[in-house]
């Protein structure tokens, strides 16, 4: 499944990097359909993402009936990202 959106990153004190892109609702709502057929276990879904022009892997976290999209501190640091800014985010879920 591939989803596109823009959300504005957030900062969460659970595990590292702290910087978080929420996946908006309706995207979200997408993903829970079909969250038993690709996570691997915790809630955790499996994905292949992309902020700007660099690519990564990752998990989404369940957080509050949603997802929460990890940017890595090398995302971060290439794409000069901070909490608070807009990104455009690719996902392509189950192929983490």
């Amino acid at each position: 499944m591939e989803l596109r959106f823009s959300a504005v990153t957030v900062e969460w004190r659970g595990p590292a990097p702290f910087v978080f892109a929420p996946v908006p609702a309706e995207e979200a709502d997408a993903i829970a359909a079909i969250a038993r057929e690709v996570t691997y276990g915790w809630g955790a879904i499996p994905a292949r993402g992309r902020i700007g022009a660099t690519d990564f892997t990752t998990s989404l976290f369940p957080r509050d009936g949603g997802y929460l999209v990890p940017v890595k501190v090398a995302v971060q640091r290439a794409e000069q990202v901070e909490v608070g800014d807009e990104v455009d985010v690719a996902l392509w879920i189950g192929e983490g």
